[in-house]
């Protein structure tokens, strides 16, 4: 699994949502765990995030 799992916390998909039993959550996916996406993703297909996309800097949109 070293190398293979995507930080959600980098992808623009990704939020915090305000439920205590699924405090991560994918807007790509559309869906919320217990579990960041990435890990819930690769646990139930045994593969990487296919849907990650880095978030734009404020310098990046200028």
């Amino acid at each position: 699994m070293k190398g293979l799992q995507v930080n959600c916390r980098h992808c623009r998909h990704y939020y915090i949502t305000w439920q205590p039993k699924n405090p991560h959550g994918c807007r790509a996916m559309g869906f919320m765990s217990r579990l960041t996406p990435s890990a819930y993703v690769y646990q139930s297909s045994g593969r990487a995030c296919q849907m990650f996309a880095p978030k734009t800097t404020i310098q990046e949109k200028m």
